[in-house]
């Protein structure tokens, strides 16, 4: 069974070519927001801090940069999640506005279920990362 990391945007959708990426950040670019490259080898849903790659991009007019910046983290962390955020500071703080994965490992890992029973008949789930059975920098290499 293959499993299919949903997390941020478009992410039922297949991964996004080059052009569609471009054409997403310059959809972000044109409304004013800040551009964002971020990393992991830990995708758990509640992992919201990825590492970042250099320095939120402001004032941009061409997407051809945030482009460049993807490949040289693609390049870098090849066994990686990499996502671009993009900040709408328009209500005073920082809000994510779009959030999208530019690129995956081969072999995406998946999560398991964990059921447990406590008191009173109540169920509560947890979710492991198969990634972290692994030390961080070997998760996903083959």
């Amino acid at each position: 069974m293959s499993f299919r990391l949903t997390q941020g945007t478009f992410s039922y959708l297949p991964d996004l070519t080059d052009e569609e990426i471009a054409k997403q950040v310059q959809y972000a670019l044109d409304r004013g927001w800040a551009i964002n490259i971020e990393f992991t080898d830990d995708p758990h849903p509640r992992n919201v801090y990825w590492d970042m790659w250099g320095l939120p991009m402001f004032d941009l007019q061409d997407p051809s940069a945030v482009l460049y910046e993807i490949q040289k983290c693609r390049e870098a962390y090849p066994n990686h999640y990499i996502r671009v955020s993009a900040y709408d500071r328009s209500y005073g703080r920082q809000t994510i506005a779009l959030q999208f994965i530019v690129h995956r490992p081969k072999h995406e890992l998946g999560f398991h279920v964990i059921r447990q029973e406590v008191r009173d008949r109540q169920i509560r789930y947890t979710l492991h990362s198969y990634a972290t059975d692994r030390p961080k920098g070997e998760r996903y290499v083959d």
